[in-house]
């Protein structure tokens, strides 16, 4: 496995986090836990991306601009999380603003899979990238245990 796939198999439980998380109404638990468990993959997955594929990034002028912009991306991504975190469920801005987060996340995902990759697949070599996804998937699982 490389780390394009091991980031893929993250990519689509975000998206498919994101998709029942806009369809849940009010205040109820299953916003709740749609909101928690979301959240805690989209914190995990960055910090461990960003170790794990944009840290070696950075070490390529080809691949360090790109890397960049996406750990910018995150951090939006952070901010939005932020504001429904604060925000009451039952709030009509609410879904307004999962909607934004759910179209932040889309982009982000996006752009990741359809440029990043393919600018990090040629700056690492292929060991590296299968080293890579290793990382990742040990970053994520001491994130997801703690």
């Amino acid at each position: 496995m490389t780390i394009f796939e091991a980031l893929r198999e993250s990519h689509d439980k975000q998206r498919r986090l994101m998709d029942l998380l806009v369809k849940t109404h009010g205040d109820s638990e299953g916003r709740d836990e749609l909101f928690k468990r979301l959240k805690a993959e989209l914190e995990n997955h960055a910090a461990a991306e960003e170790r794990a594929l944009y840290m070696p990034m950075m070490e390529h002028d080809m691949s360090q601009e790109k890397a960049r912009h996406s750990i910018a991306e995150h951090h939006d991504i952070d901010e939005m999380l932020e504001t429904l975190g604060a925000m009451p469920y039952d709030s009509p801005a609410w879904l307004t603003n999962a909607k934004k987060l759910q179209h932040l996340v889309t982009h982000h995902l996006d752009e990741e899979e359809h440029e990043i990759f393919q600018v990090a697949g040629r700056a690492l070599d292929d060991s590296t990238k299968q080293s890579l996804a290793k990382t990742y998937e040990e970053e994520m699982a001491a994130r997801q245990a703690s």
